[in-house]
């Protein structure tokens, strides 16, 4: 059964936050709060977590996996970006947005969309999620907590651990969070797209 934690949404308890981490690196699959919704994440090197949370989603190869990277120097990792864009991600982020790019060689093949071998770049705006990437020192591979047959996303811890505490590792209580998730916005064309309207502005995209 999954361990749960109740950890504050504004000022986090190292002590969780240090056993959050070690669980992350003990190849864990974790649900924790974002500045959108509840997601599910794990290490980005741990191929076998990884396919646990696509089974617990139901997700195909196709999938654009999320990196949750703690500033904009994790980004420039693992995407190919360049000056222009730098400074739309500058005062986009940290915030509700999503942007995909072509990836860099530092991301791992299967985290890759098949044909545009792209790849899902965020940094959140909450202390527990600031925390989190903080002590793990590298993203987070991540996706939103909706299950195959709902609509949104799960909001209540508790319902979390009844229905998922014999999938997952670890679930953090951080408090509601909503159900609206990031704005999507693919990077890899010659122009920016809209893939999703949610939280994010989509006027402040300027597209």
């Amino acid at each position: 059964m999954a361990q749960f934690f109740d950890i504050h949404p504004d000022n986090p308890q190292p002590r969780l936050i240090e056993q959050a981490v070690d669980i992350f690196r003990a190849g864990g699959v974790v649900i924790y709060p974002t500045d959108t919704c509840y997601a599910l994440g794990c290490h980005l090197g741990d191929k076998a977590a990884m396919e646990r949370i696509r089974r617990i989603r139901r997700l195909d190869d196709k999938h654009n996996f999320t990196l949750l990277c703690r500033d904009l120097s994790d980004i420039a990792t693992y995407a190919r970006i360049d000056n222009q864009d730098y400074r739309q991600l500058k005062s986009l982020t940290p915030g509700p947005y999503t942007f995909v790019y072509k990836a860099t060689k530092q991301v791992p093949r299967r985290l890759l969309h098949p044909k545009r071998k792209a790849i899902g770049i965020r940094v959140p705006d909450t202390p527990i999620c600031r925390a989190l990437l903080g002590a793990l020192d590298e993203p987070i591979l991540s996706t939103t907590l909706i299950l195959p047959d709902d609509s949104d996303p799960l909001t209540d811890p508790y319902d979390m651990r009844e229905i998922l505490g014999h999938c997952v590792e670890l679930i953090i209580d951080g408090g509601y969070c909503g159900t609206e998730p990031t704005t999507v916005v693919d990077m890899t064309g010659d122009t920016p797209e809209l893939m999703r309207a949610g939280k994010g502005s989509i006027d402040a995209l300027g597209l």
